[in-house]
């Protein structure tokens, strides 16, 4: 049994963050309906990179292991089916802009009515409420008014966005955090609840250590590039075959450090081994572990951290992090089987479990392909009724 086996997802998100969210439940066990216009879907379905003409590896990257219903939202017959099936639902999720649930006749207030436990996640760009509520957004926005592209990059460089979408993925973690919590406080009550969620927030929230330090010292943190503004060493060192390794070290490892690399003079100077010295000395440590490091061929140093405890890592691209042998092991790369593309990667939950079954990776739907099962299996419908309901275009 996986954990969330039994609990029904309405899913009307679109794009990344909501799917990346219910991908993650219905991969944990739920039975996630994703709810989509009968032309075209969910507007990933379109978006580069594709395989042929039909598919998209972005809509598969976050739409895996869900059921497909084309509802358009529209027609008053499809509505009517929306809120006979946010009857029989856990958990909906959604990330409208702000109303647009309402003038379906689909806000929580008014599902909530009709079923005192649902749990009704919204995902905006700022809420709810406030002065941005009705402003649209985009991860790099969020990325950009968050300050986290003003903390990504070299020293003194341009603004600099992460190199994945981490204000929608994380908004994704977040959003599930957010429902599984209300399943938990659900269990406690009998009732449902609706959460305002913002990727805003969220952005304002990961901020975390670097507030920290604004909190503390009065300081605005600025790019620091691969170091840590508060420890030293840690840092991408450039080694002589060109390749860069990620060191990181603590207190206990400044000794072996300096011996594996022959700083000796670093060594002795008693002052250093505490690691409020190093940060002031921040440009001396640092000029001197570059030149070292230099004369390093990467997998030979790498070797050398190893043996000495030192916590070290090559940087990778995104085909050595795939193919990496720990990657391999703990079985985070997996597959599915679709339909027209037929075996194809893709990247697990990584997640595992003793006392409930592991994630397993599903196939991502196409479009409408269970909407004639749900309808007749949830809602009874006859032949005839979805036959009928398509005819006008709801479904």
């Amino acid at each position: 049994m996986k954990p969330l086996e039994r609990l029904v997802v309405l899913d009307f998100s679109r794009v990344l963050a909501g799917p990346f969210s219910t991908m993650i439940l219905a991969e944990l066990g739920a039975e996630v309906i994703k709810i989509e216009q009968p032309r075209g879907g969910d507007e990933t379905r379109g978006w580069e990179p594709r395989l042929g003409d039909a598919e998209s590896a972005y809509f598969f990257a976050f739409n895996r292991s869900k059921k497909s219903l084309t509802l358009d939202l529209r027609k008053p017959a499809a509505r009517d089916i929306a809120r006979r099936l946010a009857g029989k639902a856990d958990i909906l999720v959604e990330n409208f802009p702000v109303g647009t649930m309402a003038k379906f006749g689909l806000a929580y207030e008014q599902l909530s009515a009709e079923n005192e436990r649902l749990i009704y996640l919204s995902n905006t760009g700022f809420g709810q409420a406030g002065p941005y509520a009705t402003r649209k957004g985009y991860d790099t926005i969020f990325q950009a008014m968050g300050g986290m592209m003003s903390l990504t990059g070299e020293p003194g460089g341009k603004p600099c966005k992460a190199g994945l979408p981490i204000a929608d993925l994380t908004s994704g973690l977040w959003s599930a955090i957010a429902v599984l919590s209300a399943v938990i406080g659900r269990a406690q009550t009998g009732r449902g609840a609706h959460v305002d969620f913002s990727m805003f927030d969220a952005q304002v929230s990961l901020l975390t250590i670097a507030a920290a330090r604004f909190f503390a010292l009065g300081e605005v943190p600025q790019a620091t590039g691969t170091e840590h503004p508060g420890r030293v060493p840690s840092a991408a060192f450039k080694c002589r075959d060109g390749h860069w390794l990620h060191i990181t070290g603590s207190d206990q490892h400044w000794t072996p450090l300096c011996r594996l690399l022959g700083l000796d003079d670093l060594l002795a100077d008693s002052a250093l081994a505490a690691n409020a010295e190093r940060v002031i000395q921040r440009d001396r440590i640092m000029t001197r572990l570059r030149v070292a490091v230099a004369g390093w061929e990467r997998a030979a140093l790498l070797a050398a951290c190893d043996a000495a405890d030192v916590p070290a890592g090559p940087v990778n691209a995104v085909d050595d992090a795939l193919a990496d042998p720990h990657t391999l092991a703990r079985g985070i790369l997996g597959k599915f089987v679709h339909p027209t593309v037929g075996t194809f990667p893709a990247l697990g939950l990584p997640l595992k479990f003793t006392g409930f079954d592991d994630p397993e990776i599903g196939p991502p739907p196409r479009l409408g392909e269970h909407t004639d099962a749900i309808l007749s299996t949830m809602l009874g419908l006859s032949a005839a009724e979805i036959v009928a309901l398509r005819q006008e275009g709801a479904v």
